[in-house]
């Protein structure tokens, strides 16, 4: 027993001689300094990021569209005319605007009808009323019979559409519903010549197919809004698509509503393109290659009472150039009945201006 204590006592005293070590400097805190502690619970390590690539983007387009879809397309509908005592004729497509049943679809669609047959999405069929129609923009306002409440598609601003924008296309092509096919704007701004000789303008170019039956459904953006209303195919010309813009539709659509015809100004004459000569033009100031000629003024008509005659040649429009009927058409808008506008006309070689007072041009 006494040896183990002696034991024990030199190694204590062995132990206390041992130098002990010194904390490295680099484990030693500045002084004053501060700390700072955190009651969050430690948070688990971000996943590396999932490869990109076509798979990504696929994804978000294949998003894009389906919810798009999911949107409109329940406010798509069958539209089959009666145009007979037989029953529906024909099959085209609309897009509900309203939830009590305001229907929008193509004017050569509901051609010669009074009324259609309406098939929903939900199967449910319905009678709906010719509102009115409008041939030089190709489109038509149903209403549904009775009390209703449907889902509708909310009209979108075209005028923000860019050229490579997603659009997708939702028709009933011969008969089939929610057909859904989808493209891009491949051009805005396009004009094609309508039934009556008129220019239906700012028409929207898409490569997203249209097939028959898919005429009058909407053009939708990803948003889920109606920019356009599928109007024509250039079947010859690889399949080109064009929609009237939502922005004409919604003033057709007021229009329809309020007067059941789009009302649009005429200063009753009967005229043509025609050359100016280059020395004439200099002459009295212009620069401009061609103007409206009048053939024939209407006994009578706005024309003639505000003194214009046959022979001459309009120029202008309240400042804006004239150099075809197309733009006389066109600054005769809905706006122009009865308001005096400025037209400036050359006679004999003289530059004049008339105030003329359009009225609403017979149908």
């Amino acid at each position: 027993m006494p040896t183990q204590i002696k034991g024990l006592k030199y190694a204590t005293f062995a132990a206390a001689r041992r130098p002990r070590r010194k904390r490295p400097p680099s484990y030693a805190f500045a002084p004053g300094a501060t700390f700072a502690y955190s009651e969050r619970p430690p948070q688990p390590p971000t996943p590396p990021a999932s490869p990109g690539g076509d798979a990504g983007l696929l994804d978000a387009y294949s998003h894009a569209v389906v919810s798009a879809v999911e949107r409109v397309g329940p406010a798509v509908v069958s539209v089959h005319p009666w145009r007979g005592p037989q029953g529906p004729e024909g099959v085209g497509s609309g897009v509900v605007i309203a939830p009590d049943g305001l229907i929008l679809t193509n004017s050569h669609v509901v051609r010669g009808a009074a009324a259609a047959e309406i098939i929903g999405l939900d199967g449910r069929v319905f009678r709906a009323r010719l509102i009115g129609d409008d041939p030089d923009t190709d489109l038509a306002l149903l209403r549904i019979e009775g009390g209703v409440t449907l889902p509708y598609a909310r009209l979108g601003d075209s005028k923000a559409m860019r050229r490579g924008q997603l659009v997708i296309a939702i028709g009933a092509p011969l008969g089939f519903e929610a057909t859904v096919t989808a493209g891009v704007v491949s051009a805005l701004g396009r004009s094609l010549r309508g039934e009556r000789g008129r220019l239906i303008e700012d028409l929207i170019q898409t490569d997203a197919s249209l097939n028959p039956g898919s005429s009058g459904g909407p053009l939708v953006n990803s948003a889920g809004e109606v920019v356009g209303i599928a109007t024509a195919v250039i079947a010859g010309a690889q399949g080109l698509c064009f929609a009237v813009a939502a922005n004409t539709a919604a003033l057709v659509v007021g229009e329809l509503i309020k007067h059941g015809r789009v009302r649009r100004g005429s200063i009753g004459v009967i005229a043509q393109q025609a050359p100016i000569p280059r020395d004439l033009a200099r002459a009295v100031g212009l620069d401009q290659p061609f103007g409206v000629w009048i053939a024939t003024c209407e006994v009578n008509g706005p024309a003639a009472r505000a003194g214009l005659l046959p022979g001459d040649l309009i120029v202008a429009a309240e400042g804006a150039p004239l150099t075809g009927l197309d733009d006389l058409m066109r600054a005769l808008g809905t706006d122009t009945i009865g308001r005096a506008m400025d037209f400036e006309v050359i006679r004999q070689g003289r530059r004049l201006t008339l105030a003329v007072t359009p009225r609403e041009r017979r149908r």
